[in-house]
């Protein structure tokens, strides 16, 4: 279809003729607009000048030349494809795409999950940067989460989504871990790793950390649950008797010679954030908090082990001190900077303090460093745009009175409360700096979610079953996403300062044992093999004393036939007990000179010294013959038999850690097929009866 327009405005004043042509091409229509415009002046008319013939006959060059490109393009429109174009030698037409403004790009709006977060400084740091709050169940791009990520949680994510937790980090912020990874380390690195007090793990460690307080009566010990926090359940005692053999507990030397500021004890929190693993990137916030006690400081005694205001620094225990002071440089919370100045003041060397507290940080990371990147490249094995995890770590550490650094706890989730201006600047300078270093906009996830159709969509068709043997155009080397995310990070620090890499300091540490994943658990069999030989010897020695302690009992005649029918037979050790206790009558006496007798003229007489001579050979115990009928069972060993029972108990123990059966029971009790006697015997902490109550409410 073809339309004309022809517009005509008259004006009264001078004449002048203009034609204007648009060509625009949408598949079979071609719209043709004509617009004219004469204005006639009020004067009269007058002879067409030179100007307007020339106007005139270009006019009509141009409706000729419209009138053969429709002639041109209804021959394309039936002969041809109808996506064809007209197209001219004499009047090329402009694309339309050129005549459009290009528009500059908008960054997408970057989504974050809040819902397992109550903090509300985050939320405020997250709205200053554009990111807009989602729930749990839409495509986030960040993940904020008070709790430890889960191996479910971690491998569900996307490419393009991070989570502000490791998984395996616990290796290092769970009490009783961070203790067994320490002395782990510290026996393989004794030199290294001396920056933390002796520490047992109770009840495993109960015996050796109850001879240590025998030996050593001046020494207070420290008790911690082995996975409390804000100062729960800590207290302070002399001696061990107290403490029952199966608690789970931590018990740790007490540093009683602190260093000291206006005759209180303090601790630093320092604020350390992992940008990766693999390969392991570390920063250290150069502002911090230092938690002051609120009663001054006393060597600890009989009389004031109770007063927790005086031995410990945690804010969730002091602020409801009466002497507990707000916000000022004598505080008892005060800034790192503040501490830094008094310290300066008194004379301390500032660059090798915080160089030894690097070196303590990174020291203990590197001692979960073999879990972390195992964990991490077992649950993100797609993520290849931007890491998947990352981390702020709240590291307390204590200075005794000649300024060494000890570590005391790691926190996974530190607090982020701004209850005060001080949190408020610390706190929310931190988080600032923090998202920042991320690079947050790094990712696109329009692009990612495309290429996971795309792979998904070739895989299924089989698209790309030759692509190695297609031939690539020789392109430069991109930059790939892990080096534009150490460049950035490089260049927009802000108050952090990088602790690792740092040259070839740490390298000889990762050089762990290849089974340092599992070295708990060997540690705790090899625990429980010296328990079980001692068991066995004990009732080895208990048995001989009863054998001892029995009286002999008179010969009967049953008796008497079977010692002749085992004559030959192998002596035990109870027959030999039973021998020796039994009484010598003539008669047993008479039998023994025969016997001797007889085995004088049996052997010669070159043979009697020889055999005297030679040195008594223990007899090792043999082993049964394996039997090759497939008809009859192999005979059963006692040593292999104890290794299986105990490789079937370690495996049950590690079954029911990750709570598979629990979960596997509640669904077989949803479905009704759980059996009654599997139900009483396992009745997973009466989870299942909630359960039955739930499906009869339905």
């Amino acid at each position: 279809m073809i339309y004309r327009i022809r517009l005509l405005r008259p004006r009264t004043y001078h004449c002048c003729s203009l034609s204007i042509y648009f060509f625009i091409s949408r598949k079979k229509y071609l719209i043709i607009c004509h617009f004219r415009v004469s204005k006639k002046s009020r004067m009269k008319k007058v002879k067409l000048t030179r100007n307007e013939k020339i106007t005139k006959t270009k006019t009509k060059q141009s409706e000729n030349i419209a009138s053969l490109l429709l002639l041109k393009y209804d021959s394309k429109l039936y002969d041809e494809d109808n996506t064809s174009q007209p197209t001219s030698c004499t009047a090329p037409i402009i694309p339309i795409e050129a005549t459009r403004k290009k528009k500059k790009r908008k960054r997408s709006q970057i989504s974050i999950c809040l819902t397992n977060c109550r903090y509300e400084s985050i939320r405020k740091v997250a709205s200053a940067f554009g990111m807009r709050e989602v729930s749990e169940e839409d495509a986030w791009n960040f993940y904020w989460t008070d709790m430890s990520v889960s191996v479910e949680r971690a491998k569900e994510m996307k490419r393009f989504q991070r989570i502000n937790h490791f998984p395996g980090m616990l290796e290092i912020c769970r009490k009783d871990l961070l203790a067994r990874n320490l002395n782990r380390m510290q026996k393989i690195y004794p030199k290294e790793y001396n920056f933390f007090p002796k520490t047992w793990c109770l009840p495993a460690d109960f015996g050796e950390a109850f001879n240590y307080s025998k030996a050593r009566k001046n020494k207070t010990f420290i008790i911690k649950p082995e996975c409390g926090s804000q100062g729960r359940g800590i207290y302070l005692t002399k001696s061990l008797k107290d403490i029952k053999p199966t608690d789970k507990l931590i018990c740790q030397v007490y540093l009683s010679k602190p260093y000291l500021v206006d005759g209180y004890k303090f601790d630093i929190r320092v604020y350390t954030l992992i940008t990766s693993c693999d390969p392991l990137r570390i920063f250290v916030y150069n502002e911090g908090l230092v938690r002051f006690a609120t009663s001054r400081y006393a060597d600890p005694n009989v009389n004031n082990t109770t007063n927790v205001f005086m031995h410990l620094t945690n804010y969730a225990l002091n602020k409801h001190s009466r002497t507990y002071v707000y916000d000022s440089e004598a505080g008892s919370k005060r800034k790192i900077s503040t501490l830094n100045k008094l310290l300066l003041s008194q004379g301390v060397d500032l660059d090798r303090l915080w160089h030894s507290i690097d070196q303590v940080i990174v020291k203990t990371i590197i001692s979960a460093w073999p879990i972390l990147k195992h964990s991490y490249h077992a649950c993100f094995p797609s993520h290849d745009m931007v890491h998947a995890c990352f981390e702020i770590l709240g590291f307390d550490i204590l200075l005794d009175n000649k300024l060494h650094p000890f570590i005391l706890e790691v926190n996974h989730s530190p607090s982020f409360h701004t209850d005060t201006q001080l949190d408020r600047e610390v706190k929310e300078g931190l988080l600032t700096d923090t998202f920042t270093m991320l690079n947050i906009w790094q990712c696109d996830k329009k692009r990612v979610l495309e290429e996971d159709r795309k792979r998904i969509r070739d895989r299924l068709l089989q698209t790309n079953k030759f692509v190695e043997y297609a031939p690539t155009e020789e392109k430069e080397p991109e930059k790939s996403p892990w080096q534009t995310q150490i460049q950035w990070e490089e260049t927009h620090l802000g108050n952090y300062r990088r602790v690792y890499p740092v040259g070839e300091l740490y390298a000889s540490l990762f050089q762990q044992p290849s089974g340092s994943l599992y070295t708990g658990t060997a540690a705790s069999r090899a625990r429980g093999d010296c328990t079980r030989i001692q068991r066995e010897e004990f009732q080895q020695t208990k048995a001989k004393a009863e054998a001892l302690k029995k009286p002999s009992q008179p010969k009967t005649k049953e008796g008497e036939k079977k010692e002749k029918d085992g004559e030959d037979a192998p002596l035990t050790a109870t027959s030999v007990v039973s021998e020796k206790t039994r009484p010598r009558t003539r008669e047993t006496r008479r039998k023994e000179k025969d016997d001797k007798t007889k085995l004088s003229t049996k052997s010669s007489p070159l043979q009697q010294p020889i055999t005297l001579m030679q040195p008594e050979v223990k007899e090792e115990p043999v082993k049964p013959p394996y039997v090759l009928c497939s008809y009859e069972p192999d005979p059963i060993v006692e040593r292999e038999e104890r290794e299986r029972v105990n490789l079937l108990a370690q495996r049950d123990f590690l079954i029911r850690s990750y709570g598979m059966l629990e979960q596997i029971y509640l669904v077989m009790k949803k479905m009704g097929t759980l059996r009654p006697e599997d139900e009483r015997k396992y009745g997973v902490y009466g989870r299942l009866s909630l359960v039955a109550n739930s499906t009869k409410k339905v």
